[in-house]
């Protein structure tokens, strides 16, 4: 058992085992990976440090990189989104140091961030870029041992890429949200099944019928929005991306200002990466009862402190529930302390999709060993090869066959000369 952790409780660490070992089993594509990584150990003696959301899948991952070798440490990337009983399991029976509660405040938050940095990594692996901004503050000293990192989510990328146009950024990143076999599936089907799950579970309350008032229409809230539709629920569409905009109208979603939105939703869900998406002038025009949550990775997309402000009273009629009445008498109920409501409500994303987005992530920490010294100090895109190895490993996985090129059509498509 490691000797420096900090989780709820180890005997929960049983339960935890049982659950990570019931994800592995939706998991072919990552424990292919865990099998050739423990025979060639490309990443023996790596000091890894990770910032994830802890969760069954997290834990095959990182089951994954510890076969390779890699040292590893994690902590949290959101102080609602551990499962303790994961985190426990892998401190108690993969003797490996954890530092993440459910329910930690923001100075546990961020004295775990300084746990993982003190691990002195040479890989970063962040869901966010917490670790990274933290390293590039305050924790300078510690960047000298850094050859390279991995960011999944999109505001991670967003922040690195800041730092990047700043000329600032002190190592090579590799970008695994924007792979396809991440984006096109983590953050569609994934947000989508599972940010509806985490409604669901937070209020039980019935969709269909209900006006839900999704905030973006990126791949994650294009999947929220997919599925919203699906349980019938009638969906509109937020957006200041003309193009964006233009696709939701085209795929069937009413699309106005939030605005104009505020008196006819039930149920409002941001996903954009932005702050203040849903601000004060909005929630004065709700109806009684209106319900907001988030599945971007900040819970900086609802103005809670506004909110905060202006109510009278705030309760909690139910577990991820925070009611505020209102000066005038109405409600508005906040799911999930306006954080990741797939993940403070429910069990975040389902692992057959998990499986693709941790693929990338510990095939891209093998590439950046064995790469890193080529590479600039920029935000790279996961390699093609590495993307459609991955597809090609899960439809495998899946019992699904595709057709090859003839090198006839093979010399056609290369060909200019060949016409009419």
């Amino acid at each position: 058992m490691s000797d420096s952790y900090d989780v709820k409780d180890l005997g929960l660490s049983t339960e935890g085992i049982n659950r990570i070992t019931w994800a592995e089993r939706e998991m072919p594509v990552l424990r292919l990976i865990r099998e050739r990584f423990e025979r060639e150990r490309p990443l023996a003696g790596i000091r890894v440090s990770a910032c994830l959301h802890v969760t069954t899948e997290t834990a095959n991952l990182m089951r994954t990189l510890q076969a390779g070798g890699a040292e590893c440490v994690l902590c949290a990337s959101n102080p609602l989104s551990t499962q303790d009983d994961v985190a426990a399991a892998l401190v108690a029976h993969y003797e490996m140091p954890v530092y993440a509660i459910k329910g930690e405040d923001n100075a546990s938050y961020y004295r775990h961030i300084a746990a993982c940095i003190d691990h002195r990594p040479q890989i970063t692996m962040d869901d966010g870029a917490d670790v990274v901004s933290t390293l590039h503050s305050t924790r300078r000293e510690a960047l000298s041992d850094v050859v390279g990192g991995t960011e999944e989510t999109t505001t991670g990328v967003i922040r690195l890429r800041a730092l990047q146009r700043e000329g600032k950024l002190a190592y090579p990143i590799i970008a695994v949200n924007d792979a396809n076999t991440k984006h096109f599936f983590d953050n569609r089907y994934g947000t989508g099944q599972s940010t509806i799950d985490g409604i669901i579970r937070a209020t039980n309350t019935l969709l269909a019928g209900k006006t839900i008032v999704v905030a973006g229409y990126g791949w994650c809230s294009r999947g929220i929005a997919s599925r919203a539709h699906g349980m019938g629920a009638n969906v509109i569409v937020t957006e200041v991306n003309p193009l964006r905009a233009l696709e939701a109208v085209m795929d069937g979603y009413r699309v106005m200002p939030m605005a104009d939105a505020a008196p006819l939703g039930d149920i409002f869900v941001t996903s954009t990466g932005n702050q203040n998406v849903i601000d004060w002038h909005h929630m004065e025009l709700m109806k009684d009862g209106a319900m907001l949550a988030n599945s971007g990775h900040f819970n900086v997309e609802l103005n809670l402190e506004a909110l905060a402000a202006w109510a009278v009273r705030v309760r909690q009629p139910r577990p991820f529930v925070q009611q505020y009445e209102l000066p005038d008498g109405r409600t508005i109920n906040v799911l999930g302390e306006g954080r990741l409501i797939n993940l403070a409500a429910a069990e975040g994303h389902p692992s057959a999709v998990m499986d693709m987005s941790f693929a990338n992530q510990a095939l891209s920490a093998e590439y950046m060993i064995r790469n890193h010294a080529s590479l600039s100090k920029e935000v790279y895109s996961v390699p093609a090869e590495i993307d459609a190895d991955i597809a090609r490993l899960k439809l495998h996985a899946m019992g699904v066959s595709i057709d090859v090129l003839t090198p006839e059509q093979e010399h056609y498509l290369n060909s200019w000369t060949i016409g009419t």
